[in-house]
């Protein structure tokens, strides 16, 4: 089997899912603590400034190239291999054994990823963009107009007008955590970790980072919205 029929294969499809997965965990932990700089309570000076070291930083600059990569692989090889096991089960069984034998969001990890990219692709028109363009789609941007469009866009003159977005981002959020519910143990699995003497302290790592990392960011536009954060 050479290297093209590996990576098209149903176990190379996981493998790379699985690698791909953990690096992007790693980077939602970055993302996390960056983000949640805005509790400082310092007008937005330690986000500010981490944002602008994230955006103007050359090694970064690359590890984004790498990031945005996995992303795109771990999307179509995922939504691949969701197709390719729809496939294989062919005609559906006869008695649906439902949460007997897997968790609904494991059965659903396609619907799951396709509801984050969408959500992922507002999320970078919003923040992302803004921090790598600003200049560009506005001479008088500044760094600090970063935090000043994350208050505009949950806060806002009107707060009321601005509840759908904050909305959008919790579903997103969830969505993430069911995901990330399935994902994390499976990317372990993956790679064979999941051995008898480690796979109840994965689960139970598994289940805390897909609780905590989505309520870290659940709480930034929750906070920003009722004006929690200054």
């Amino acid at each position: 089997m050479n290297w093209k029929d590996y990576f098209t294969s149903s176990i190379g499809k996981k493998i790379l899912v699985g690698a791909t997965g953990l690096f992007l965990m790693i980077f939602l932990v970055v993302h996390c603590y960056v983000n949640a700089m805005i509790f400082w309570m310092d007008g937005g000076k330690h986000f500010t400034d981490a944002a602008a070291f994230m955006g103007g930083n050359v090694a970064i600059r690359i590890v984004e190239i790498g990031l945005f990569a996995a992303l795109l692989l771990h999307a179509i090889q995922g939504l691949m291999l969701a197709m390719q096991n729809a496939k294989r089960r062919g005609v559906g069984y006869a008695v649906k054994a439902g949460n007997k034998t897997s968790a609904w969001y494991s059965r659903s990890m396609g619907l799951l990823g396709t509801l984050i990219l969408l959500f992922l692709i507002l999320h970078l028109a919003n923040f992302w963009a803004q921090n790598r363009y600003g200049q560009m789609m506005n001479p008088d941007w500044k760094d600090t107009d970063l935090y000043t469009n994350m208050i505009n866009l949950f806060h806002g003159p009107d707060p009321s007008a601005q509840i759908w977005v904050v909305v959008v981002y919790i579903l997103g959020c969830i969505s993430l955590s069911w995901h990330l519910m399935h994902g994390f143990y499976s990317a372990f699995q993956t790679f064979g970790l999941t051995t008898y003497r480690y796979k109840g302290c994965i689960k139970v790592l598994g289940i805390a980072f897909s609780i905590l990392i989505p309520l870290i960011f659940i709480s930034m536009p929750l906070s920003m919205h009722f004006g929690w954060v200054n």
